[in-house]
């Protein structure tokens, strides 16, 4: 039986979030700055007779993702999941494992398939999962799978912080309630404001300049300001809040002081 060749899924930040009204078909246009963060699944690729998924029963969007390249390349494959990036939690676990996969499988064909090819399995399967076939953080707009590359910093911390207990709404309802609200009222300006930040930012502090995220708030985000971080917000449609910090120390101090009811990781920016 072959090896497995495995490789991490790391998760993403949404560093500002700005949203538009939907579309003919549904969906949002937006303008988003996406960045990497250490955390990360791991996901391991081997041929097989059949495609299977181990370690995570919740999959979807792995399996999905090895269907497509078996109906474009005759090419199965099996995959296995550590999930140590929370599910639901506006991380992009699930679509880093997805975009992850694709690459594993590609690179093991013999034929690999193009970019080109490959972006639009990955668009087709969600819009956060194309970013995540690229290296460095990227600005999102459209539907989310038109990508720009973006030279950002990346000498800071981060906190990730989820209020124990707390639960998802489905991204579909977090959606719905900002259709409701007019949340896209005033959505030029906002994401004039976003590409106008932009070219300005030099260091890691220059990032609180950017906009906040239109889908989501988290009283969570003022506790970190209050705990020293120079940007905090919630990562796409949440739940999780996360702090921008200029130390690790800072970081680490900042998680500790927000207590036992809130599940904090500490992670860093990755290219």
């Amino acid at each position: 039986m072959s090896e497995w060749v495995e490789a991490p899924a790391p998760a993403k930040l949404n560093l500002g979030l700005v949203v538009g009204p939907p579309g003919h078909d549904g969906k949002h246009d937006l303008v988003t700055v996406l960045q990497r963060i250490a955390l990360a699944d791991t996901i391991a690729i081997r041929p097989a007779r059949a495609i299977g998924v181990q370690g995570f029963t919740s999959d979807t969007l792995v399996t999905s993702a090895l269907r497509a390249v078996a109906r474009l390349t005759s090419q199965t494959f099996e995959a296995r999941i550590a999930k140590r990036v929370p599910v639901a939690a506006g991380l992009g676990g699930g679509s880093s494992d997805a975009a992850t996969a694709l690459r594993l499988a590609n690179a093991l064909l013999p034929e690999p398939l193009p970019f080109d090819e490959l972006h639009g399995i990955a668009a087709a399967l969600g819009s956060d999962v194309p970013f995540f076939l690229r290296d460095g953080p990227c600005l999102a707009t459209g539907d989310g799978s038109q990508l720009e590359p973006l030279p950002l910093p990346q000498d800071y911390a981060v906190v990730l912080a989820l209020p124990a207990g707390i639960e998802k709404v489905s991204t579909a309802a977090v959606y719905a309630r900002f259709d409701a609200a007019c949340g896209e009222v005033g959505y030029e300006e906002r994401r004039s404001r976003l590409l106008d930040v932009l070219p300005e930012i030099a260091m890691p502090r220059d990032l609180a300049g950017l906009p906040g995220n239109d889908l989501a708030t988290s009283p969570l985000a003022a506790e970190l300001l209050a705990l020293g971080a120079f940007r905090a917000d919630v990562t796409g449609a949440g739940p999780v809040v996360y702090g921008l910090f200029d130390t690790d120390e800072q970081a680490r101090v900042a998680s500790v002081a927000l207590g036992e009811q809130v599940l904090c990781r500490l992670t860093r920016p990755v290219a």
